[in-house]
This record gives C-alpha cells, sequence and structure tokens, in this order.
C-alpha cells in the first residue's frame, strides 16, 4: 500500500484520501473543528493545519511574516512556511509532514484558539458540551494562556429554538458549519445557513421554516462546542458522571450501533449517542432512534399480575406454571414470539414451548411507520429477522388473531405486549389462559391472564438481527427495574416450575444452544450477561 510521513512515520494511504483522513485511520490526531468524516470539506475553522515539507530539490512556499519579540518588545521580520489544512490536502506517494514537531503549526494553531475564543463567553459550568467541548480540550493542548483581550466581547442571540428538539446559542458558535451540512448532506434538507459576515456570524433556519426534518438532533451530536443543545438532554446531567454501553438502537430493522448513556449511581438512562459502523449506520441516527432511550422507562410493567391484580413474582410464576401445565394437558396451545426482543429470549420461549407441545407459532411486534432511505427502516422491529430466522414457521399475529376466533387454539404462550392495528380490533377469542411475558403495557399485555415482567433491551444483554441478516450484540447498561427480568430468565424460572430441563441455566448456556439453532450467528450470545461499560 502506498504511503507518507507524519512527523517521521509511515502511514499508508488509500486514493483519495486527505491527510486528516489517513491520519485518523493510523490512530493520529489533527485537532480539527469543522472536519468530519462523514461529511463534506468546508476547511474553515483552520485548526487542523499542517506544515507540507517540499519534495527534495525544492524550496518550501514561505511568507514573510511580523512575530512580536517578547525579549525585544518590537516585531521582527521572519520566513514562515505556508501551512495547509489536513482535511483538504490530499495524499500523494513520498509525502513528508511535520504535525506536533513543527513550530509553525503549534504557533498556529494556538492563534487559532485565541481568534475561536476572542468573542466566546466563558459559561462552561452551565453548558451541557462541558467535558465533551473541543474548545476546552485544544485550549489546554494548544494554547493554554490567559485572554488578552479586554475589550466588551460580541453578544449574539441566546437560547433561540430552531425547532421541537434544538435550541441554538450564537455567542458559543464557532461556525464551523457542521450544522448546515449535516441538514444539506445527511437529511437533504438545507434549513440551515450561515448569516452576516466576521465576527458577526451565526447560524439561522430559512425564513418560515423549523429544523423538524427526522434528523435534527444529528446537528446537536456533531456540534463540537456547547452551540446547539438538546432540548431532551439540555440541563438533565453532567457528562463526567455518565458511563457508556454499546447497544443496538430497538427503534427499526435497521439496527443502528449506538452508545447508550447512564448515571450508574442511579441506573437512569439520559441519552442515544451513534456509534460508528461503516456497514450499519455510518456515523448517524434518526431522531426517533436517539430518543428511543425513553422506553427504558415509559410504560413499564414493573410487577407481575394474575388476571389483573399484581402480586409477587414468585406467585406469579406459580400461576403461569400451573396454566402452562394445563395448556400442556389441553394440547391447544398457541405460541407467540416478539420481533422486539432479542434472540436470546425468543430462543428461550420458543425452547419452552416446543417441550410444552405449542402447536403453533406466530410472531408480533410494533406495526410499520415512516420510513426513508437515509437510515429509517420501514419495519420498526429490531429482530424480526433474527426471530425468522430462528422460527421460520412462524407467521404473523394477524393469522393467530383468527385462529382464535376459530377456537383453533385455546391457549396462549407470548412473548411481547404489542400488537399491530390489523390486529387490534379482533377480541382475541375467549383462550383459557393466556400467559405473556411483556416489557411495556400493550394490547396483549393487558389481555394477559397471567403477566410477568420482563426487562428492556437496556438491561439485559442480547443479540438483534437487523433486516440485512447482521447479527449484533447489544450490552447491558442498567440493572433491571422493579421485579423485571430478562425474558429468558422468566422463562427458566417457569421451566424450574415445570419440571421441565431445558439444557442451560446460564447465559453463557444458552448461548452455545443458540449457536446451533437455524440462523444463529456463531458469535451471538457468547459473553456473559454483566455489560460492558466504555
Amino acid at each position: 500500500m502506498a504511503s507518507f510521513k507524519i512527523d517521521g512515520r509511515e502511514i499508508p494511504f488509500e486514493p483519495g484520501d486527505t491527510v486528516i483522513r489517513a491520519a485518523a485511520r493510523a490512530g493520529i490526531e489533527i485537532p480539527h473543528y469543522c472536519w468530519h468524516p462523514g461529511l463534506s470539506v468546508a476547511a474553515n475553522c483552520r485548526m487542523c493545519l499542517v506544515e507540507l515539507l517540499p519534495p527534495p530539490g525544492r524550496q518550501a512556499l514561505t511568507l514573510n511574516v511580523l512575530r512580536w519579540d517578547p525579549e525585544k518588545r518590537e516585531y521582527v521580520d521572519e520566513q514562515k512556511p505556508k501551512l495547509v489544512p489536513a482535511c483538504q490536502q490530499p495524499v500523494s506517494e513520498g509525502m513528508e509532514i511535520k504535525n506536533d514537531t513543527s513550530p509553525h503549526v503549534r504557533r498556529a494553531r494556538s492563534a487559532v484558539q485565541e481568534l475561536l475564543l476572542l468573542n466566546h463567553p466563558v459559561d462552561c459550568p452551565i453548558c451541557d458540551q462541558a467535558g465533551e467541548c473541543r474548545l476546552q480540550d485544544y485550549w489546554l493542548e494548544h494554547q493554554a494562556t490567559a485572554k488578552r483581550m479586554h475589550d466588551e466581547v460580541i453578544h449574539k442571540p441566546k437560547a433561540v429554538r430552531f425547532g421541537p428538539q434544538i435550541v441554538y446559542d450564537a455567542e458559543r458558535c464557532i461556525v464551523c458549519t457542521r450544522c448546515v451540512r449535516v441538514s444539506a448532506e445527511l437529511a437533504r434538507d438545507p434549513v440551515l445557513s450561515v448569516s452576516h459576515r466576521g465576527n458577526l456570524d451565526e447560524i439561522v433556519v430559512s425564513p418560515g421554516r423549523e429544523l423538524d426534518h427526522p434528523y435534527s438532533l444529528m446537528t446537536e451530536h456533531v456540534c463540537p462546542v456547547g452551540a446547539l443543545t438538546a432540548q431532551d438532554f439540555r440541563f438533565k446531567a453532567r457528562v463526567w458522571f455518565l458511563r457508556s454501553a454499546q447497544t443496538i438502537c430497538p427503534g427499526c430493522a435497521t439496527g443502528c450501533n449506538a452508545f447508550l448513556d447512564y448515571d450508574p449511581r442511579t441506573d437512569t438512562v439520559y441519552r442515544h449517542r451513534p456509534r460508528e459502523n461503516p456497514t450499519v449506520n455510518r456515523h448517524w441516527m434518526c431522531d426517533e432512534g436517539m430518543l428511543s432511550y425513553r422506553r427504558v422507562g415509559q410504560d413499564r410493567i414493573l410487577r407481575g399480575q394474575i388476571k389483573g391484580e399484581e402480586a409477587v413474582l414468585g406467585e406469579v410464576v406459580r400461576a403461569a406454571a400451573k396454566r402452562l401445565a394445563k395448556a400442556r394437558e389441553r394440547g391447544a396451545l398457541a405460541g407467540l414470539l416478539s420481533a422486539q426482543h432479542s434472540q436470546e429470549d425468543n430462543y428461550a420461549v420458543l425452547a419452552l414451548g416446543r417441550a410444552l407441545g405449542v402447536r403453533a407459532w406466530f410472531v408480533t411486534g410494533k406495526a410499520d411507520g415512516a420510513h426513508d432511505t437515509i437510515l429509517r427502516h420501514v419495519d420498526k422491529n429490531p429482530n424480526r429477522a433474527g426471530v425468522l430466522a430462528l422460527c421460520p414457521e412462524a407467521t404473523p399475529v394477524e393469522g393467530l388473531a383468527l385462529a382464535l376466533e376459530a377456537d383453533e387454539y385455546i391457549d396462549l404462550f407470548a412473548l411481547g405486549g404489542d400488537l399491530p392495528d390489523a390486529a387490534l380490533g379482533r377480541p382475541f377469542g375467549r383462550p383459557k389462559a393466556r400467559i405473556v411475558l411483556a416489557t411495556h403495557d400493550g394490547p396483549l399485555a393487558r389481555r394477559a391472564t397471567v403477566l410477568l415482567p420482563a426487562a428492556t433491551w437496556a438491561e439485559g444483554q442480547g443479540t438483534f438481527v437487523n433486516a440485512q441478516g447482521l447479527a449484533q450484540v447489544s450490552e447491558r447498561a442498567v440493572r433491571p427495574r422493579g421485579e423485571s427480568l430478562p425474558a429468558w430468565r422468566l422463562v427458566l424460572l417457569l421451566a424450574s416450575e415445570l419440571g421441565i430441563e431445558l439444557g442451560w441455566k446460564k447465559f453463557g448456556e444458552l448461548g452455545r444452544a443458540l449457536q446451533g439453532a437455524r440462523g444463529a450467528d456463531p458469535s451471538a450470545g457468547t459473553e456473559p450477561d454483566t455489560g460492558v461499560s466504555t
């Protein structure tokens, strides 16, 4: 592979690479504000300036500048090499770049930092970006000097509502235009632009419009400073108290890779952020996916119920096992899997159902929803492909509704509380027993004879198979709320009460059993159910 040098180190590059892209791939950080690997090059912040050495036998292009000499206390003439922005400079074979080793580069970056901070408000104690702000980080690395300007700063609009999700503070803005490019290039809705000139620059919304496209939260996510803030996270938590779990977004069948940020002191989930995966979601998530973390706490089933009355988990498990035992004797038991739940949860229900003699399997989940050609999938379930791989004979839940009305089955063993619109209006026959393992309140959960509280995807590790057929592991972030448990553990309790041996008792054993199931990914379910924080 072709290569070039940064500070004497050989760096491989690919055709079309720029200096900053090749350096980032090699693990070398070149400081930057406006550059983003998923957006076009703006080259307006000038923080990524590097020194390009001339080829052998050629002189470097230099500029005559005046430099302040603190010893002579006067300006002196100096020849300085012309620096180039690393985000815009194409790489060629044999090129040599000075990054950290060039005194001219260090001086230029310090000057850029000072310029950006001239009018910047010192409101870090109340800024949501504090702790994740590149202005803070780069000040320490590339400036670390006191502010020299003592004039009144330029004042600009504050707390401007751009749309239902985003608030803008123009005084903090460094006009990197990342948000402008996200709207134009990712969302394909160029609703943002730059107004005015020079130090009066600010980001504005097109007249008569709001920033309300399905990727509006990405504008806040890419902001390197605290100029754009999300209404949802604004003033909610300090980032240094948060930990992150590597999860899979449960919002649709795309299966975007994400970080779920939570406070381990209170097991409170605060936000969802995209995690880079070039083959799935690249650098992005949609607003629906970023806000899907709310489901961890909304409409939860936290205690078991017997005929609509809450009871302690042990009583609920015994009541469910008793009814399942009778259902096995009657021989008219139907099984319902959930496209909302993980492979492990579905496999556990499938294993117990087969041991109980389930006659037919069906699959339920959320109804189809809004979609686009960017990331949002029409299927709003994260694991439909996985369920159908585990149980190819499973048919849509609408068929179950018809079968129950025709009294083909009189008992039901179900995972998940959701029913699509096509099944909502049906009475679901008159089953004698509806044993339901559900995470959230829903039409099927409300119809349960015995309801067992299942944990969400954030409260237990699990594998999800997206629409591409890619199996991806989602880590546990927080502990299960109330008396809820991962559905596979509830199944294990039911099997123990029924005297049925499933062949596994721990998550790792379940993972090995899942590996042998049809369509399961070899890597699925092989890690302990502890969750890994980063």
